[in-house]
């Protein structure tokens, strides 16, 4: 007895097997299989078949359409759940012939067996995980390391580093990586002196309103310049009708130390 079919006249179809396979097609091969169980099947080849034009189906499912009925075929001789052949004698007769492919619906079957295993051990063993005793081994530590740790913690918690070098992307249509050393030490030196990540968004606001459209300016859109020891200088840059008073090719020689 197949675990995905049953014998039986009343048109049912189990929920795994129209999971697998689809609705319409699960109602199609669970009463094929029933028809091929009966006398009217034919056993060729080591295989129980029924033969039955388009018509003849729509007899058997009046709730479908014959194009529902040629798509709902078509789809199951396409997922291999069934077989199709031609056994009539005569050879203009195109009749054709209908058997359930059970080594695919046995797989089907075994295959969804093995996967409610393995999820019924993962969730065992979510349970048992979260029924272990609430203790915690810690290791041994000191004021230093202590010290170090609520240091580092609280500089993660605080310093959004990922969040800065997007907005900059962002605004420069650029790809720098937050997590390049030199990046996150500049942000975190500016951290340190007391800016926010909104003064940093001002700068990047401010210095891409001035340089984005200028050929020669615009590759000094970058972190290296704009969170260097000249932000607090950008930060409080003011605009004056349009443009800028701040001398910006003397502020880029300076930086590369001219």
């Amino acid at each position: 007895m197949n675990k995905l079919l049953i014998d039986d006249y009343p048109i049912q179809v189990l929920p795994k097997l129209a999971k697998e396979v689809g609705l319409n097609e699960a109602i199609f091969v669970q009463q094929l299989h029933y028809w091929t169980n009966g006398k009217a099947s034919k056993l060729i080849d080591g295989k129980r078949w029924i033969y039955n034009t388009y018509k003849d189906w729509q007899n058997n499912f009046p709730f479908w359409s014959n194009a529902t009925i040629r798509r709902t075929i078509a789809s199951c001789e396409k997922q291999n759940i069934i077989f199709v052949g031609n056994y009539n004698r005569a050879g203009f007769d195109k009749t054709k012939w209908y058997a359930v492919n059970y080594e695919v619906i046995d797989g089907m079957s075994k295959r969804i067996a093995q996967n409610e295993q393995t999820n019924e051990s993962k969730r065992a063993n979510g349970t048992a995980q979260n029924e272990q005793p609430n203790t915690i081994d810690y290791p041994e530590t000191t004021s230093e390391t202590n010290k170090d740790n609520m240091s580092s913690s609280n500089e993660h918690d605080r310093i959004p580093y990922s969040e800065i070098v997007e907005y900059l992307n962002e605004k420069t249509n650029s790809q720098y990586r937050p997590t390049l050393k030199k990046t996150k030490t500049l942000i975190k030196a500016r951290f340190n002196d007391g800016f926010t990540f909104d003064d940093f968004k001002k700068v990047i606001d401010v210095k891409t309103a001035e340089w984005l459209n200028d050929n020669n300016m615009s590759k000094y859109l970058r972190p290296e310049t704009l969170f260097g020891t000249k932000f607090e200088s950008y930060l409080n840059q003011k605009a004056v009708n349009g443009g800028t008073e701040y001398n910006a090719n003397a502020e880029i020689d300076e930086e590369l130390g001219f």
